[in-house]
């Protein structure tokens, strides 16, 4: 065996054990209408698509729509609005506590739909991504 590979595998063995907690944590689903209401009280979640193949995540303010229609604003013309154009796409927020992780998150898949301004290339366009699937989970620590 390589003595290199072993010293490596010496130091970060501790690390990579999990450390000993008095409750678990545990992701309770929720209801479709609970999802986009929770979903509606926060203002910036996380598009997921694909560019050349590969994944991509981005940072948005959104709103909803009465239906539960994610809507996003880009310029037009821009790499997201290129690349989601009537693809099938995944939108996620969430709203986590960072010392217990306990808070909730909401996926919605579907289909996105650009909306390009009347007046020619410049100004903003409107992305709406047609919900789907609406996956809803309560984050919550449970007693071990």
């Amino acid at each position: 065996m390589n003595p290199d590979r072993e010293t490596a595998s010496a130091r970060t063995g501790p690390l990579l054990r999990p450390e000993p907690r008095s409750a678990r944590e545990s992701a309770r689903e929720l209801d479709e209408a609970r999802a986009l209401e929770l979903l509606g009280r926060t203002g910036v979640g996380r598009v997921v698509y694909t560019v050349g193949a590969l994944p991509a995540v981005l940072p948005v303010r959104f709103r909803l729509d009465p239906f539960g229609g994610v809507l996003l604003s880009t310029a037009t013309g821009s790499e997201l609005a290129r690349a989601v154009d009537n693809a099938v796409i995944a939108f996620e927020a969430d709203e986590v506590d960072g010392a217990d992780g306990t808070g909730w998150c909401v996926t919605v898949l579907g289909r996105a739909e650009v909306r390009r301004p009347p007046h020619g290339p410049g100004g903003r366009s409107e992305i709406r991504i047609a919900p789907e699937l609406v996956v809803g989970r309560r984050l919550t620590l449970d007693a071990a």
